[in-house]
């Protein structure tokens, strides 16, 4: 495995600058944001001087980009507000395929309006996991033409709340560019540490043939998420178990402070 960490950990709209920040702090990849490179994270274009700064800070700093943010609602209640993200996902996926970043991450997405990652009651309705699902497969034709992969995330306000939600979305996409995005924290809210071993465990097991990046957030047993190594998550054990299961990805950590990056950085490596 290799270790990552977010990139827009650290501040500055520089990418040399940025990418140098993530390997100062210990990390050899990083799943990429366009907004660390002064550019909105799902703008309306990415000019070729920002496609070869980007290139160029990877190559001088050694840093790989394992992924790059692609994420909108899915799921939005407005067809209108979907269509203007999947058009941003379009633009994004183009910089990912010239740039050589094998993933683009998304959001499968909430009912909430004013808020992807916040939950709405309206989540649970089919017809909101059938408005996600069609626009899943715009994505997918965008990106298997591409040939880049795109990364559900299992989160508990989402639409896809779990790793079987995910194999199921998987399944009726029927697509072998659409992979999972395994965080422990996203898993569960409240529970105790042999409670958390257990979902993830289980989560594992399901997603197993389908984990293209695992990230590394922690949660606190009341709920509250925690900075990597601070919380209940059992990192030796995921680490473990994820290396059972044959994956040998990118294992990519966010939630934290700059200034906390190279701490955790020198957890985490104990375990890889």
């Amino acid at each position: 495995m290799r270790l990552g960490i977010f990139a827009k950990t650290f501040p500055g709209a520089e990418p040399a600058a940025v990418l140098a920040a993530v390997r100062q702090a210990g990390y050899e990849t990083t799943q990429f944001n366009l907004a660390c490179a002064g550019l909105p994270s799902m703008p309306d274009a990415v000019p070729a001087e920002a496609v070869a700064a980007i290139r160029a800070a990877a190559q001088s700093t050694g840093v790989s980009l394992a992924a790059i943010s692609g994420t909108y609602n899915m799921a939005h209640p407005d067809k209108a507000v979907r269509d203007d993200g999947l058009r941003r996902l379009a633009i994004v996926i183009e910089a990912a395929a010239v740039l050589d970043i094998p993933l683009v991450t998304l959001c499968t997405g909430s009912r909430n309006a004013a808020d992807q990652w916040a939950y709405h009651p309206d989540n649970a309705d089919p017809v909101a996991w059938s408005d996600m699902a069609a626009e899943m497969a715009k994505a997918l034709v965008l990106a298997e033409q591409a040939g880049v992969d795109l990364g559900i995330e299992p989160e508990q306000a989402n639409i896809v709340t779990s790793a079987k939600d995910a194999t199921r979305l998987i399944a009726e996409m029927g697509s072998r560019h659409l992979k999972i995005v395994l965080d422990p924290a996203n898993l569960f809210e409240h529970a105790t540490p042999d409670e958390t071993r257990a979902i993830v465990a289980a989560a594992i097991d399901e997603a197993a043939a389908h984990i293209a990046m695992a990230h590394a957030k922690d949660r606190y047993g009341d709920g509250r998420f925690a900075t990597a190594g601070q919380g209940i998550v059992d990192f030796p054990d995921l680490a473990a178990r994820l290396k059972a299961v044959g994956f040998d990805g990118a294992l990519v950590t966010h939630g934290l402070s700059a200034d906390e990056a190279p701490g955790v950085a020198a957890f985490l490596r104990r375990f890889l």
